[in-house]
């Protein structure tokens, strides 16, 4: 009986993992969509100083929110791919 309890408590960790894997992956496309918005709002100046031109910064700015980078921590895995 004891090792039915001990097998649930297993399964019910392993459960947490990729909802952890989804929230990690969520914030860091929340944060590519946020750093891609002030991208575009640059003026040339600000894009001249980081080396990107603006028709770079408009096209990293058009890019879809799962489209993670893959510099990235999560190097653009989806949710399901993470463990």
């Amino acid at each position: 009986m004891s090792g039915h309890v001990l097998h649930r408590h297993a399964a019910c960790r392993q459960a947490r993992v990729p909802a952890a894997g989804w929230l990690a992956w969520l914030a860091e496309a929340m944060r590519a969509v946020s750093t891609r918005r002030r991208l575009a709002q640059m003026d040339d100046r600000m894009l001249k100083d980081i080396g990107l031109t603006r028709s770079e910064a408009l096209e990293e700015a058009d890019r879809a929110p799962w489209d993670i980078a893959p510099t990235g921590s999560l190097r653009g895995r989806m949710p399901w791919e993470m463990r």
